[in-house]
């Protein structure tokens, strides 16, 4: 299993990731404000399919000492930044699904869980995207997001978020050329 993400069709990227359980752990890694604004974002969900959420990011605050925001991303995450969505699938320990970026022209992010032994195995997958610089914005992003994710999960420190995510951003560009 790779560590990058592959575009499944034009304007998606899919990700998978073997994980520390168990199962309920990785779970509430998703669905948990406390949790998710760990590696992802802070904001409640409510477990039903419909409803709205909003997800505040500060990943300057996202592993170790990293505060250095790139001049593209400067505009709009020097104090943070928020997106809305909204619920499509909520099954616990299997299914997450929800829109992304309500307030523009929303993608769609689904994650997959499943046992695999002691580990779980989460596939994510953001359909919808446009455009080749969404399209490594996005996959530089969820990569960064997981490997913080799984450091969180193994109680490890994990990377910057920036430092992270402008090389794998650089990687995936080189990767998917015109893909997207």
């Amino acid at each position: 299993m790779s560590d990058f993400g592959v575009v499944t069709e034009a304007g998606a990227v899919r990700f998978e990731r073997l994980l520390p359980g168990p199962l309920e752990k990785v779970w509430s890694f998703l669905t948990d404000s406390e949790k998710r604004g760990r590696w992802l974002a802070f904001g409640e969900m409510q477990g039903r399919v419909g409803t709205p959420f909003r997800l505040e990011f500060h990943n300057t605050k996202l592993g170790l000492g990293d505060t250095d925001i790139p001049a593209k991303y400067q505009d709009n995450c020097q104090d943070g930044v928020s997106t809305h969505g909204r619920i499509l699938a909520w099954e616990p320990g299997r299914l997450l699904s929800f829109t992304w970026a309500e307030d523009s022209q929303p993608s769609e992010v689904t994650i997959e869980l499943s046992s695999v032994g002691d580990k779980v195995r989460l596939i994510l997958t953001h359909r919808r995207l446009g455009g080749h610089g969404m399209m490594i914005s996005v996959a530089g992003g969820w990569h960064t997001h997981l490997e913080i994710l799984a450091a969180q999960l193994e109680g490890q420190l994990a990377p910057g978020f920036w430092t992270r995510h402008t090389a794998l951003e650089a990687e995936y560009d080189r990767m998917l050329g015109g893909q997207g």
